[in-house]
């Protein structure tokens, strides 16, 4: 994590440029959400067509093992947020 500020700002602009740095952050976070959403489907789609499951858990275990392992206790909840943002929006012949 990089800190830019200088001790010499207000803490109104050490407020602000935080805030602006986190507005683009989140913006680049929605992206990828977005992104992984799409890279999901296609996924889906493929297993799909092959005749596989839509979803396979234990591949969804390893995902959330991956994020709690990152981001700790709370990373199971981001990761489980993910995937159902990802679940369910495949249709066999979409």
């Amino acid at each position: 994590m990089e800190d830019t500020t200088e001790t010499s700002q207000s803490p109104d602009a050490v407020i602000a440029a935080g805030r602006d740095r986190i507005d683009e952050l989140d913006r680049r976070i929605i992206a990828l959400v977005s992104e992984r959403v799409d890279v999901s489907v296609n996924v889906q789609r493929a297993r799909l067509a092959a005749g596989g499951p839509r979803v396979q858990l234990a591949r969804e275990m390893d995902v959330i093992a991956r994020y709690r392992e990152a981001l700790g206790k709370p990373g199971t909840s981001v990761a489980m947020t993910l995937l159902e943002l990802c679940r369910g929006r495949v249709r066999p012949h979409a």
